[in-house]
């Protein structure tokens, strides 16, 4: 079938509308979307007597923008298959994952990161982070170069960003940090200074420098903070604190956070407060922490690991939710589709209204760095699409996984219905 010129009568998201965007039974008016040259020309309520030539005919099909996968470990992908036993917990998975990387070579890391970036834009995502351990001061790991060729390589039809995650105490002499602030200045776009910081190597002073030195070299930070269910944590408050006191203007993502949700709750909320003052994101990775959190032998698990979704985004914090580790010691599921996490965090969470309000947990770039664009499928925006012929807004993630991926308005993976192209069609009022 050819690619549209128009998709009449699409059920978009709510936070995607206009305010004042009319509603029919309590639901938003369905959209008609108008392609050309592979952007948005414009999104108006839909006309039930338009029938343009060119045009897919929705009836009501839930519509998304392209998907962002704000935090996931290409590094480590696809590894679990040659690893013996994995005792639980993160520190176990870290055992585990450091047993195996001696064996690593660029070729091993090209193939299964290539492997991952397949089923990623299979699943419609268009922006992808990746984390990449970098364990050791002066060595370069083995994955940052190839993670580099791969966004080149990639670039045309997803955005690849790395982010060096290093632990805690190789930032402890300030010197240090500059050197590996000054490396990842050096290694072209889309890198980003990271770290990975926990009671088991809390150093407040090494976090200062951290984030000295990733201003000094003009660079956003992404971190894995308080990745545990310890009260005591203080990795998420304090890296709030230092944005203040040094006044930092890059871009700050704190990925898990998972302590928030075992602190006394004035001080959890305070630090929400502090959170939202500053400007971070947060990034929730739910199956994952569902998996490593409160993991022990044998022993039903208590608690579930998630971070203050909720609550963080009442305070107008920026949220995302993330795909985090697939099939590697540290998460033994995944697809590298974001909405498999959703509906995890749907369940985990119990988010409402996941379609019209936590959808955009899935799309916000913009929420990741600096200078990109407010919001997707504005006039002029690339037409990145995703189109669900099976799901509808109340059950909304469950049935997604049929999928029709529109990049610059081609059809890209899926199979469009023959039904869309019919030039006069009956449309529901609402999914």
């Amino acid at each position: 079938m050819p690619s549209p010129d128009h998709l009449l009568g699409a059920r978009l998201p709510r936070w995607l509308l206009p305010a004042q965007w009319p509603e029919q039974a309590g639901q938003p008016v369905l959209a008609d979307l108008n392609l050309s040259q592979g952007r948005v020309r414009g999104i108006a309520p839909h006309d039930p007597a338009r029938a343009p030539a060119g045009a897919w005919h929705l009836d009501g099909a839930l519509v998304l923008p392209g998907l962002v996968d704000a935090h996931t470990h290409l590094d480590k992908t696809f590894t679990l298959s040659r690893m013996g036993t994995v005792k639980p917990g993160l520190l176990g998975a870290i055992e585990a994952m450091m047993a195996d990387r001696p064996h690593w070579t660029e070729a091993d890391i090209r193939t299964r990161a290539g492997r991952a970036l397949q089923w990623a834009h299979e699943a419609g995502t268009v922006h992808l982070r990746t984390h990449c351990d970098w364990w050791e001061p002066d060595a370069q790991p083995l994955a940052w170069n190839v993670l580099r060729e791969l966004a080149q390589e990639w670039a045309p039809r997803l955005t690849l960003e790395r982010v060096a995650l290093i632990p805690l105490h190789l930032y402890s002499e300030r010197d240090d940090a500059m050197r590996l602030a000054r490396t990842m200045a050096a290694s072209g776009p889309g890198a980003l200074l990271g770290g990975f910081v926990h009671t088991s190597n809390w150093n407040p002073q090494a976090l200062r420098h951290l984030f000295e030195a990733a201003q000094r070299h003009g660079l956003d930070v992404d971190l894995h903070v308080d990745e545990e269910l310890t009260p005591q944590a203080q990795g998420l408050a304090t890296t709030a604190a230092l944005l203040r006191e040094l006044r930092f203007d890059g871009h700050v993502v704190c990925g898990h956070t998972c302590a928030l949700a075992v602190q006394d709750e004035a001080q959890a909320l305070a630090t929400l407060d502090a959170v939202a003052a500053s400007g971070i994101t947060l990034v929730t990775l739910p199956i994952t922490n569902l998996l490593l959190q409160d993991a022990t032998t044998g022993r039903t698990p208590r608690q579930r690991g998630l971070t203050l979704v909720k609550e963080a985004r009442a305070r107008g914090i920026p949220v995302l939710i993330a795909s985090d580790n697939v099939q590697d010691p540290f998460c033994p599921v995944g697809s590298f589709d974001p909405l498999e996490a959703l509906n995890t965090g749907v369940l985990a969470a119990q988010l409402e209204q996941p379609f019209d309000l936590w959808s955009e947990a899935l799309c916000r770039a913009d929420w990741l760095r600096r200078g990109a664009p407010a919001l997707p499928l504005q006039p002029g925006s690339s037409a990145d699409l995703i189109i669900f012929p099976q799901a509808d807004c109340w059950g909304f993630p469950s049935r997604t996984q049929a999928r029709v991926v529109l990049r610059q308005g081609a059809v890209a993976s899926g199979q469009a219905s023959a039904t869309w192209s019919r030039s006069s069609i009956p449309t529901r009022s609402f999914a």
